[in-house]
């Protein structure tokens, strides 16, 4: 196994300690390389989108990317930094990216936060279950929004 998929591979055994969203999710509605309606009528929150950025059994998003939240030590360097995502990105392209990026990288060893259906290695207990709930992920894409540098 390459590094790539031992990465992969670990992010999929932790994943079941993220406390799975209870729900299968709905259709996302694509529009090129973003997804431009919100999936909640409730606007995200950043702070709460920052505490699952940072929490390592929720998002584990730090396994992976660096970002600027400094008490985390130990930050990945295999995916682009999240410094400077708000300019680089659209609010629809951050939701596509963290809800299903393998419809634009189908190679990519991020996991699919907000989609249930076509996964592989998936155990039982979480088949039809997103990682994230609908509002976390508008959350994460708040919190995203505001990182400008």
């Amino acid at each position: 196994m390459n590094w790539h998929g031992a990465v992969a591979a670990g992010v999929m055994m932790m994943a079941p300690l993220s406390g799975f969203a209870q729900q299968a999710t709905p259709p996302l509605q694509v529009v090129g390389d973003a997804i431009p309606q919100a999936l909640t009528a409730t606007p995200g929150d950043p702070a709460r989108g920052r505490t699952v950025v940072a929490n390592r059994q929720q998002g584990l998003c730090l396994l992976c990317h660096t970002g600027p939240i400094p008490e985390e030590r130990f930050q990945g360097n295999l995916a682009p930094d999240l410094s400077g995502a708000g300019s680089r990105w659209s609010e629809g392209q951050l939701r596509l990216r963290i809800a299903d990026t393998q419809r634009l990288n189908p190679a990519s060893i991020m996991p699919a936060y907000y989609r249930s259906e076509g996964l592989v290695r998936v155990g039982a207990a979480w088949q039809g279950k997103p990682i994230l709930e609908a509002q976390q992920v508008e959350d994460v894409v708040a919190y995203l929004r505001t990182l400008r540098n």
